[in-house]
């Protein structure tokens, strides 16, 4: 349905929003008035323009405008941002944009520390906790002035000590005036970052390291009352200067420069360990004072393990069992390992699992005794050398290695649990601090809802001092959280790293970070926010909006999800089309208004329009795959069992367990059965029915690139093709031209300013890098010369940004060509342009180039595709065209797996799975599976009670 006039939507009578001509990308000089105050959906096909009208054109402004607030000095140093193109927009408030790709790739980024929970955790901990002493368990105890004299008589009795004051801990600074004041004092040493030092004129120290600083307050030697009746009297005396000095901390360094601690605050009497008083950063693994010294608060370490370097046990070391040596070759290592293997009566022909133990460890870690190697140098002569072992001479290479020794490297290290924290990330003295019998590890572990449930009536559990200092901190941690079980997020824990989220999940977060702000008269801009999100929990997530909304903001919502338009207040429809056929507003009004209204997304809305049930469900080819016994993460037992040559779905509530079963289970292990891949599956017990797959392809929503280098003909291998056909051009030839001149990558035919990126980047000292048109070749990305050679008419550059549609019409009679822009419109990209950044394309866009990618490729009819939510960002009739995509592939012989919440999915599924029943620990378990109609039917499925309602319509 093409539009030709745009419709004008107005609003008497209310505060509004309101954008007259907005033209960006393919926005056709729409008008556009917008309520205040009120939950509105932006929504329309994909490629329609909704994120023009949305983030380009009003978010936009909004930045533009803020950064213009700020004072010309400061605007120098941010440069000036280009205004959308668009007439004029008013009533616009201060504009925060939540989307999906603002995800951080730091592993110390986690839910806990980007919701601020674990924060006040912390605080909570250092200001409320119990210590205990992780020696022998016990409660500790603040220590007097006397009982300290008497364990240093005691400890140590006739030794020459040196007392200490601590000054300074872990902070920076040169402390040039800190070492006046102590030599004012009368002292004359300090020690240093552990190094005992005089105090001369004009010391200092570098003002950007972390140092830290104690007085030398005394040297004495604690000898019996009997042999120097003033030897307490002077230790007693040194002691309560140091306390004194200290703020309560003394540290003493003894003969054998071994420092203890001790302290008027906390000390197990049994060991005699004391700890620092904790503040805050003690309990962070972001902190040196919190963190876990072997895996510097990751909870991980690499490790080269005797599985990494001999993958396989069936080959012998001549044959390449030793997977760094390589195959037998004249190398020292092979006759060193020779001469070694003798005395075990096997040599390097034998059968890597026919080796005793003893071997192998000699192998790994190599022999204490000097082997004579004979020398081929110098015949009748042998060297006497040690075998250091493959083990700790990789290891030798990781720490002194060159980068191209590093990267070869990475093939043999496996990320495995820190052996010293168990994953816990801090340190010791840390984990033994606790509150109601819990540690901050445990709480930082355990979901979402277990924290809830423990919140709850804590205070009742604690002691009166506790209760007090932990009041105000608690409302906080309990309105957090609270947030977060709004927006459905209760199956997490804060210790989940952020770069594992999905889009959806990360933005969630943000939103329930944002509505903890509090702040009012906010227009607030979100890139669907139901991502990742099972029917059951939209309710929550729409309530989180509604509550967003009626604290005083404009809540401006794209999205596609049914429940949600229903919800809002007002809806925007653009289309009626993608890319050209786009940009008009084609709908607009109440819900009860715009279901009325003739466009496209108003018919699916009102059940005019469906996306139909199949009429018969594919049995299969008979073959299954049957996986047995899963129990990685939160998995209980679960025996997983599909049949080949149909869609199958697997589905549940959020952090129910799918991930762990599809992606971290099942797919590794096919990768190692088809591939040999070298990732490790999560814990199982058996498979069987690999062998009738020949061929697995994962489709996931990670970039398809994280630099504009990256783009849609890039990835799919289109722009290889493109290249090749314009160097058989005519002109081409007579200028000796090859496929590497129409290269953006390589020097020749790319503009050399920008390097072929066609823009460059701004970095910005206090917000995210901005990227800006080439000035030189004004974003073409090609010199002039290159731009010179055409085919039809259009150099290298108009094709990168011709649209996919446009280059189906434009290559008609290329049919290499073709076949690769032809899957790029089947599933549903027909809008984008073949030269798009891969940073500017959705989660759900960069799967779609992926299976457009694995489309081109030719099938085998028992291919596993494995899907991860491939209805990311796309309309009703999106969906419907994906799905008949999805179906070929089948109707050829191959399986179709994918991870999914939509009902227009699940429904025209041959086999659904169902894993729940809720997320976390309380789910891991497949609650129904069967056809759509059999899982409607189980009582306890969440899935069932929305399918019964799908399939009656």
């Amino acid at each position: 349905m093409e539009l030709e006039q745009t419709i004008d939507v107005t609003l008497e009578g209310q505060d509004l929003i309101e954008v007259q001509g907005a033209r960006e990308h393919n926005l056709k000089n729409i008008d556009v008035s917008i309520p205040r105050n009120k939950l509105v959906v932006v929504t329309g096909i994909s490629g329609s323009g909704k994120s023009s009208l949305a983030f380009d054109t009003i978010y936009a402004e909004g930045q533009r405008r803020y950064m213009e607030s700020f004072s010309a000095y400061a605007r120098g140093f941010i440069g000036e941002m280009e205004r959308p193109d668009v007439d004029k927009i008013s009533g616009l408030s201060p504009v925060i944009s939540i989307e999906q790709k603002t995800t951080s790739r730091n592993p110390r980024s986690t839910v806990g520390t980007v919701t601020e929970i674990y924060d006040f955790l912390r605080l909570l901990y250092a200001r409320a906790g119990e210590a205990y002493s992780y020696v022998t368990g016990r409660k500790m105890v603040k220590q007097s002035q006397d009982q300290i004299v008497n364990q240093l008589m005691t400890q140590f009795l006739g030794q020459k000590t040196v007392l200490l004051a601590p000054a300074v801990k872990g902070r920076k600074g040169h402390y040039r005036e800190l070492f006046v004041q102590i030599a004012r004092m009368g002292y004359t040493k300090v020690r240093v970052d552990g190094e005992v030092q005089d105090i001369v004129p004009k010391m200092q120290l570098d003002r950007y390291k972390v140092h830290d600083i104690e007085i030398v307050v005394d040297r004495v030697v604690p000898k019996k009352e009997e042999d120097d009746p003033q030897s307490r009297y002077r230790l007693s005396q040194s002691v309560a200067t140091a306390i004194k000095q200290g703020k309560g901390a003394l540290m003493v360094l003894d003969q054998k420069g071994e420092t203890y601690y001790f302290s008027q605050n906390l000390m197990d009497p049994e060991s005699g360990i004391s700890y620092d008083d904790p503040a805050p950063n003690a309990f962070s693994f972001n902190s040196p004072y919190g963190w876990c010294p072997t895996c510097q608060g990751l909870g991980v370490v690499e490790e080269i393990t005797e599985e990494s370097i001999m993958p396989d046990k069936s080959l012998s070391i001549s044959k390449g069992g030793i997977a760094p040596m390589g195959e037998y070759r004249e190398a020292w290592i092979f006759k060193q390992l020779e001469v070694l293997l003798k005395p075990f009566k096997v040599n390097m022909s034998t059968p890597l699992n026919k080796f005793p133990e003893e071997a192998i460890k000699m192998v790994l870690f190599g022999s204490e005794d000097a082997v004579p190697v004979p020398s081929k140098k110098y015949p009748g002569t042998e060297w006497e050398t040690k075998f250091d072992g493959i083990i700790n001479f990789l290891k030798r290479q990781q720490e002194t290695g060159n980068d191209k020794i590093q990267d070869w490297l990475k093939d043999f290290l496996v990320i495995q649990t820190c052996p010293e924290c168990n994953g816990k990330r801090l340190r010791k003295e840390s984990l033994h601090f606790k509150v109601d019998g819990k540690d901050i590890a445990e709480l930082s572990n355990s979901d979402i809802r277990v924290l809830a449930d423990w919140l709850v009536n804590l205070e009742d559990r604690l002691e009166e001092r506790q209760r007090v200092i932990g009041h105000e901190v608690l409302k906080e941690i309990r309105k957090r959280v609270g947030f977060l079980l709004d927006v459905g997020l209760d199956y997490l824990t804060l210790n989940r790293a952020l770069r594992t989220l999905s889009g959806g999940e990360a933005q969630r977060i943000r939103l329930a970070t944002q509505i903890g702000t509090q702040l009012t008269g906010v227009l607030y801009i979100m890139d669907e926010p139901s991502i990742g999100l099972h029917q059951r929990d939209n309710v929550r997530l729409i309530n989180s909006l509604k509550s967003l909304r009626d604290l005083g903001n404009t809540v401006l919502v794209v999205e596609h999800d049914k429940d949600m338009m229903l919800a809002s207040d007002y809806i925007l429809d653009i289309g009626p089309g993608a890319g050209r056929h786009g940009g008009n507003v084609v709908g607009a009004g109440t819900p009860e208004e715009f279901i009325k209204n003739g466009s496209l997304t108003a018919e699916y809305l009102s059940g005019r329009e469906s996306i139909a049930v199949p009429k018969k469900r594919r049995k299969g080819n008979g073959n299954v795959i049957s996986l047995k016994g899963c129990t990685g993460h939160n998995l209980k037992n679960v025996n997983l069992s599909f049949p080949l040559g149909t869609m199958v779905c697997v589905t549940g509530v959020s952090g129910s367990g799918k991930s762990s079963l599809i992606h971290e289970t099942l797919f590794p292990l096919l990768n190692q059965y088809i591939y040999k891949s070298r990732r490790e599956p999560l814990a199982y017990k058996s498979i069987e029915g690999l062998e009738h797959i020949d061929k697995v392809i994962e489709v996931d929503q990670s970039p398809i690139g994280r630099t504009p280098r990256s783009n849609p003909a890039t990835y799919t291998n289109l722009f290889s093709d493109i290249r090749i056909l314009f160097a058989e051009l005519p002109e081409a030839k007579i200028r000796g031209y090859k496929p590497g001149r129409f290269s953006f990558n390589v020097k020749g035919g790319r503009c050399e300013d920008c390097e072929g990126a066609g823009m460059k980047k701004i970095e910005m000292d206090f917000l995210p890098d901005v990227h800006v048109n080439c000035e030189t070749c004004k974003g073409k990305r090609f010199n002039r010369e290159t731009l010179e050679v055409r085919f039809k008419g259009k150099s290298v550059a108009d094709i990168l940004d011709m649209t996919v549609e446009t280059a189906l019409e434009f290559f008609e009679n290329q049919p290499r060509i073709l076949r690769k822009v032809q899957t790029l419109n089947d599933v549903g990209l027909g809008y984008i342009t073949l030269g798009q950044h891969a940073t500017t394309l959705s989660g759900g866009e960069a799967q779609r180039v992926k299976l457009s990618e694995e489309l081109s490729k030719r099938d085998t009819g028992k291919t596993l595709y494995i899907l991860d939510e491939p209805t990311t960002g796309l309309h009703f009739q999106d969906i419907r065209h994906l799905l008949n995509v999805l179906n070929k592939l089948v109707e050829k012989g191959n399986t179709v797996l994918t991870i999914e919440h939509n009902l227009d999915v699940i429904k025209v599924a041959d086999h659904v799975i169902d894993v729940g029943p809720e997320g976390g620990a309380l789910g891991g378990r497949i609650i129904a599976e069967g056809t759509p109609e059999k899982v409607s039917k189980v009582k306890g499925s969440y899935t069932g009670h929305f399918l019964k309602e799908e399939l009656k319509g």
